[in-house]
């Protein structure tokens, strides 16, 4: 979702109205833009690994149609190929529909693919920078709770798998080096089954340096990100959600596809 966030702004500016979004619930869009002006809603997509969601299967697709068809929507945006999404809207009575060209999802790029679409039914350059929003008055109240005469570091611990994840170990020997040459702050975020590792670094020699933010919401996290001045961290969702604010990123991609 944040990859296509700027693509979203820029529809929503063209039709001067703020736009409806359907997307999984792991995608964490409701969270996420709940401050944002260009986003009337999220739909949850509720489609799962093991095709047991309520939009799975036969009975799901015609259940998608009927929570579609109830918004009664006018246009819709389709980022993808999909010929399963362009029949829900069709049935769901949609009648202008852009999309992605049917049948050629080989070969699509997440990103240049999405600017070619979105520019082609704007008629404008669009850029491919997304900025999440969030509300100023939140970030104000983080900053208060923050050391400030401390340089503000996110990292991003871990990823989807291990082997795009950079060792702990090396984590902990760049935090024993940034802090010999600047006084710093680090904010470890990571996934929810990730406190072993968190625990990790809270536990070494380096820990006092370092502030745990797996307990917090999504929407909890962010205005304190906001305040953070570099994300240095393995591909994952952070560094996506950092970069959207505008911190200086510093991403490292192990095995994964760039």
């Amino acid at each position: 979702c944040i990859i296509h966030l700027n693509y979203i702004h820029e529809i929503s500016k063209k039709y001067e109205k703020p736009v409806s979004i359907l997307a999984k619930e792991n995608t964490r869009a409701k969270d996420l833009f709940q401050d944002d002006p260009h986003i009337k809603e999220v739909i949850t997509l509720d489609r799962l690994e093991d095709e047991t969601g309520s939009h799975d299967g036969l009975n799901g697709f015609i259940k998608l149609i009927k929570d579609i068809k109830e918004k009664k929507f006018d246009k819709v945006f389709i980022f993808n190929s999909s010929v399963r999404y362009f029949l829900v809207c069709k049935f769901a009575g949609i009648k202008k529909i852009a999309q992605y060209p049917l049948f050629k999802k080989k070969g699509q790029h997440i990103v240049n693919t999405a600017k070619i679409f979105t520019e082609n039914e704007l008629d404008k350059i669009v850029s491919t920078q997304p900025k999440l929003i969030v509300n100023k008055g939140k970030i104000s109240d983080a900053k208060k709770n923050m050391s400030l005469d401390h340089t503000r570091v996110v990292l991003g611990i871990s990823a989807s798998g291990p082997t795009k994840r950079w060792g702990i170990k090396n984590f902990i020997r760049l935090i024993e080096k940034i802090k010999e040459k600047h006084p710093t702050k680090f904010y470890l975020v990571a996934g929810k089954n990730d406190q072993q590792i968190i625990d990790e670094i809270l536990n070494s020699n380096i820990g006092s340096n370092c502030i745990s933010l797996n307990h917090l919401k999504i929407d909890e996290m962010l205005p304190i990100i906001a305040n953070c001045n570099l994300y240095c961290g393995n591909d994952t969702g952070f560094m996506h959600i950092s970069a959207a604010l505008n911190l200086k990123t510093v991403a490292l991609f192990i095995d994964s596809p760039v």
